[in-house]
């Protein structure tokens, strides 16, 4: 691939339609807290995946608003602000 080509600032789009994962059932008996922690990591995770396939790189580019957006792109449900502050901490700490 050309130089050049890698420093163009277009956004990627996404591999549509997205199928996620195979599921595998949780481990039982873990407190509820525990489960509600394990859920909101995932999305977070697939959620920053996301946004680094767009074109996104830094958290200062996520806003609630954009990483919400992305969400309904991915077919996600709309992420809570807790969430939201995960996946830029995710993107903060992968550098």
């Amino acid at each position: 691939m050309p130089a050049a080509a890698l420093k163009t600032k277009r956004p990627v789009p996404l591999d549509l339609p997205y199928v996620p994962v195979e599921k595998r059932p949780l481990p039982p008996g873990r407190p509820r807290d525990w489960y509600v922690t394990h859920n909101r990591r995932l999305k977070a995770m697939r959620l920053a995946i996301a946004l680094l396939d767009l074109g996104v790189y830094l958290p200062s580019q996520a806003r609630n608003e954009k990483i919400r957006s992305t969400a309904r792109l991915v077919g996600i449900h709309p992420p809570s602000d807790t969430t939201c502050h995960m996946v830029r901490a995710l993107m903060r700490y992968s550098r």
